[in-house]
């Protein structure tokens, strides 16, 4: 009676196992759960922020005139400097020995030009006495001139040697401070070559870069405000002094903000933020929207994607954005949404083109 019991027991556990393997598991699908604000607040936009440095605005990139090997380096970086101020020589030996060079073919030129001058003046006083031919004349006059030449020829070697053994000497053009030095002693340099920066005392001004979208909206003379990340709380003034006429690196046009009684704590080389007004009666208007939900484009500042979520299919759509600047930490969109749209505020990176999701929270800007 057992034995068949348990027969029967062992018979129903296998069809359970059978009939468990025979169907098909179950799949349930993932939906992300996403965060998300409704956009609406315009941004009214009458004034930008862009980041520059402060430059001296004299200053100049020094360079020997002749090539050579570098015999002294008298400065550092951050040193103090005055007008006329020895900065760097070079080895003098070969410009001395050009030097004397020249002055030996001077001596001899010289010399050339006395022995020519006697003998033209001696056929000429032949000639006047009846003695001699007018060609003799002609031709020992031509030899003093020719002479002459030579002269002249070697005077100017001589004083082009003397010129380049003073140009071994590289002086400071102004007061100031080495703000770079790229140079060692016993370096080989070149003429050209690049190898200290200072920067003038006095007047300080800012360098930046401005996107096209923007630069027909500011004007030279207009002043700003200007934030010193080291000098919290404090807001100096500046004028825009210059305006690019073409685009550099990136598209963005120069301007340089000249800086209106700075503080002695302001040195060059710091970090700025420039708030430029527009001057255009023209307005950029936009919506505003949190950086987060932004998906960044390498290698455009200005572009990105966005998320839009659609009530309907509870489905996102990737969106491309147009961004003017930003205003109170967030992003100023001009293109590429509307009012009322909703968008991903949070982990942008994880969603795709037309990916099924469900809202959070759902917050009004």
């Amino acid at each position: 009676m057992n034995r068949n019991i348990n027969q029967n027991g062992l018979i129903v556990c296998l069809t359970f196992l059978l009939s468990a393997c025979s169907s098909e598991p179950e799949v349930v699908e993932q939906i992300r759960a996403i965060k998300t604000i409704t956009v609406s607040e315009m941004a009214s936009v009458n004034h930008r922020k862009f980041a520059g440095v402060v430059m001296a605005t004299d200053f100049s990139l020094l360079s020997f005139e002749v090539s050579g090997n570098v015999a002294t380096v008298q400065v550092d970086i951050g040193d103090r400097v005055q007008q006329g101020q020895v900065l760097s020589t070079l080895d003098p030996s070969d410009f001395k020995l050009a030097v004397k060079a020249a002055e030996a073919d001077l001596v001899k030129a010289r010399a050339d030009q006395v022995y020519k001058k006697i003998e033209s003046e001696r056929e000429k006083s032949m000639f006047d006495q009846g003695a001699g031919s007018q060609r003799q004349v002609d031709r020992t006059k031509y030899d003093f001139k020719a002479a002459q030449a030579v002269v002249n020829y070697a005077l100017a070697k001589l004083n082009l040697a003397k010129r380049d053994l003073d140009k071994t000497t590289l002086l400071s053009p102004y007061n100031g401070r080495i703000a770079k030095r790229m140079v060692e002693p016993h370096m080989e340099v070149k003429t050209g070559q690049s190898l200290f920066r200072v920067d003038a005392d006095g007047a300080l001004d800012i360098r930046l870069g401005i996107p096209e979208t923007i630069v027909h909206l500011i004007d030279k003379g207009v002043i700003t405000e200007i934030e010193i990340p080291t000098l919290p709380g404090q807001r100096i003034k500046g004028r825009i002094s210059e305006i690019g006429s073409a685009a550099h690196e990136a598209n963005l046009f120069p301007v340089k903000i000249a800086l209106i009684d700075p503080p002695v704590t302001v040195s060059p080389g710091m970090t700025a933020d420039v708030i430029l007004p527009l001057t255009s009666e023209q307005q950029i208007k936009g919506f505003l929207i949190p950086p987060e939900a932004v998906l960044a484009i390498v290698n455009k500042s200005r572009e990105g994607y966005v998320f839009v979520y659609d009530k309907i299919s509870s489905k996102v759509k990737k969106v491309l954005v147009h961004f003017s600047q930003g205003q109170d930490q967030q992003g100023v969109v001009y293109k590429g949404l509307s009012e009322g749209d909703i968008i991903a505020t949070a982990g942008v990176s994880f969603l795709a083109d037309g990916m099924t999701v469900k809202l959070i929270q759902a917050k009004t800007l």
